[in-house]
């Protein structure tokens, strides 16, 4: 019974206390407290409602900036497939028009003709078709008329070609234009170009003659373009005169060569 009092007695309180509050608003007795009232929280409120305002944006930037982030990287992945295709598609077109024109060059029914691309080069070229490609040492490579070097070195998936400008490279050659023809010796000049030698003094060549193989080896056919004449070299006193000749491709910097097999 005394839990029940004290119960009742603040209930009676507050609802005396609710009817006063009730009387004196509805008599407009309590508009001026709570105009004061208004003025005191409404900066409150306006500073609480632009600080969420601001909180907000700084979310709403963060939330944008990830995924900014998100879709720029996915963007970037997409670009890099997309370049990857392009240069896939052109180097195949640029193989496929190195092995049109060479088949123009060395017809298949004559020729057979085993197609490899650079990978390396230091002494040698290295190409990637080897032994289980049909590559044998000794063998010609070529880019479209022109002779690149011979295969010196086999392994089953790879080759190393000896270029003609590698100084233990030596074939007879000859040179032709409207005076005539001249023979001689080519050999290769440590990587740069080529000497002709053993020509005769009374035989006609010039600057910018081309130079052929002779195809006096069992390797090498006739007719194949060594390179150009750059120089002639006369010296006084001497039975023979030279010939610097420098090729007309960098074996290096071709997508495909091609090697003449049997």
């Amino acid at each position: 019974m005394s839990k029940v009092i004290p119960n009742l007695q603040l209930f009676l309180i507050l609802t005396f206390l609710s009817l006063l509050i009730w009387a004196l608003d509805n008599f407009g007795l309590l508009n001026l407290p709570k105009t004061g009232l208004f003025y005191l929280t409404n900066p409150i409120s306006l500073q609480l409602f632009k600080t969420r305002q601001v909180v907000s944006q700084q979310f709403n930037f963060i939330f944008a900036a990830r995924f900014a982030a998100q879709e720029n990287v996915a963007l970037k992945a997409q670009l890099g497939d997309l370049l990857l295709e392009n240069a896939n598609l052109r180097q195949s077109l640029v193989e496929t028009q190195a092995l049109v024109d060479q088949q123009t060059t060395f017809s298949p029914q004559t020729y057979n003709l085993i197609s490899a691309r650079p990978i390396g080069l230091s002494r040698y070229l290295l190409i990637d078709k080897g032994q289980n490609d049909g590559v044998k040492v000794g063998k010609a490579v070529v880019f479209k008329n022109n002779l690149l070097g011979k295969v010196v070195s086999v392994s089953p998936k790879s080759a190393s070609v000896q270029l003609i400008t590698d100084p233990d490279f030596k074939l007879s050659a000859f040179s032709l234009n409207k005076d005539g023809k001249a023979r001689g010796i080519v050999s290769g000049q440590f990587g740069t170009f080529l000497l002709m030698d053993k020509i005769l003094h009374s035989e006609p060549i010039e600057k910018d003659d081309l130079i052929y193989s002779e195809g006096l080896e069992s390797y090498l056919p006739r007719g194949l373009i060594l390179g150009s004449v750059t120089e002639i070299v006369k010296e006084q006193n001497q039975v023979f005169k030279q010939a610097k000749v420098t090729p007309v491709f960098d074996a290096q910097n071709l997508d495909l060569v091609f090697v003449v097999s049997d």
